[in-house]
């Protein structure tokens, strides 16, 4: 088992991260324990059926993974976690009416040129 304390934390979270690659890291705030951080490769979470998907799906929806990334995650085409999220509600493109209105401006000027 590790330890880091939380200054220590703030000022290289990187060598906490890789310390949770290997071992249960315990964070101390004020010399008692606060928080375990665990690598998810360790702990063997991701390797269960349906963990990937889900996590990446969650990730995207909450707006943390980009669509590309989220697919990878999943380990799925593109196309495939497009219909996905589709299929669960989850808005693969999520514009306000604004920006909606100035992308089919953009692309009736594309059109008019073409």
């Amino acid at each position: 088992m590790e330890t880091v304390n939380v200054s220590a934390l703030k000022n290289n979270p990187s060598e906490a991260l890789r310390k949770a690659h290997n071992d249960v890291v315990v964070v101390l705030n004020r010399d008692r324990p606060d928080t375990l951080m665990v690598g998810v490769e360790l702990a063997g979470v991701l390797d269960a059926k349906g963990v990937k998907p889900a996590l990446a799906t969650a990730l995207f929806r909450d707006g943390n993974l980009s669509l590309a990334r989220a697919a990878r995650l999943a380990e799925m085409p593109v196309s495939a976690f497009i219909t996905h999220v589709s299929r669960l509600g989850i808005p693969v493109v999520d514009l306000d009416s604004k920006q909606a209105g100035r992308d089919m401006e953009t692309l009736e000027e594309w059109l008019a040129s073409s």
